[in-house]
């Protein structure tokens, strides 16, 4: 099974590279960052699954709220936690009404905060596992009949094939979030070469653009695959 990766965002030096080691010592793929820029940049290529954020970054305040704010504008199932110096009931509620799961204080047990760590992963497996047993999967304009392999975009069927649809699929469950041509390959049960990856993704943007020439949802993240976007 791939290890877990989680983005941390932390500016003070010693806070980061403790955390950092806990985190890896429990079997995660940490990816540390000390500032609100660095963190969006790396994010915008690839979304971890779960990021911690603490609040003030060098000389940002609230650093760590915009940066969860925009995180919530890429995907809204990407597990958001707060972890800070800040203990105050404004600043918690402040975090929890902009999209973040949970708020934690750096005075917490180790022990504790890994149990929370796991928690919120807990979930959000739970949660795509429930997504995928549904029928339907519903995502803005686009509809996928699971039980009858069939797509709908804004209610009209998109003629896709099989390896099309299964790839549509893996794609559009986790909006924001990058698959390989690896990934896509298993989810469609196939084993191809990249170019050919390439040219099933050309085409499924073909049939949709056809349908309605707006259509823009397939993003290439170049060197790393594809994502539906949020």
């Amino acid at each position: 099974m791939a290890k877990k990766t989680i983005v941390l965002v932390e500016d003070e030096p010693a806070i980061r590279e403790n955390y950092t080691l806990a985190l890896a010592k429990y079997g995660y793929d940490v990816q540390a960052y000390s500032t609100v820029a660095s963190a969006q940049a790396a994010m915008s290529e690839q979304l971890p699954d779960l990021a911690i954020l603490d609040v003030a970054l060098n000389d940002e305040p609230e650093g760590g709220f915009k940066l969860c704010q925009w995180l919530r504008q890429q995907t809204a199932t990407l597990p958001i936690m707060f972890l800070t110096a800040l203990d105050s009931d404004f600043d918690v509620i402040s975090g929890l009404r902009l999209g973040a799961d949970d708020y934690v204080t750096k005075d917490i047990s180790l022990p504790h905060f890994m149990a929370r760590v796991s928690a919120l992963l807990r979930r959000v497996a739970a949660t795509q596992k429930a997504t995928e047993q549904q029928e339907l999967l519903k995502v803005n304009q686009l509809t996928l009949d699971i039980e009858r392999i069939k797509a709908y975009w804004n209610e009209q069927p998109v003629d896709l094939t099989l390896t099309e649809f299964w790839m549509i699929h893996a794609l559009a469950k986790m909006p924001g979030h990058v698959k390989t041509r690896d990934q896509l390959m298993e989810t469609a049960n196939v084993v191809v070469d990249d170019s050919t990856i390439t040219s099933h993704i050309k085409r499924i943007r073909k049939k949709f653009v056809a349908m309605d020439e707006s259509f823009d949802c397939i993003d290439t993240v170049y060197g790393m695959g594809y994502r539906w976007k949020s």
